[in-house]
């Protein structure tokens, strides 16, 4: 299952690079991708919704459900 989430607050590589670490440690990612220009995080797995956004949020960025997904 793959899941898409907007996330605001990322301004460099640093901050791509925590919230796709943040997202690969949530128990049923298999693979996690963050675009930083995009402002998209693209997660492959069975982890769900609401775990996904709450390791963003931990991280002190903020996502929602990217539309359309």
């Amino acid at each position: 299952m793959k899941t898409e989430l907007t996330v605001t607050g990322m301004t460099c590589g640093h901050c791509q690079k925590a919230v796709q670490q943040a997202l690969a440690q949530v128990p049923g990612v298999q693979q996690a991708e963050v675009d930083l220009a995009r402002g998209l995080a693209t997660v492959t797995g069975t982890a769900d919704l609401p775990a996904l956004i709450a390791a963003v949020t931990e991280e002190g960025y903020a996502a929602s459900p990217a539309h359309g997904a």
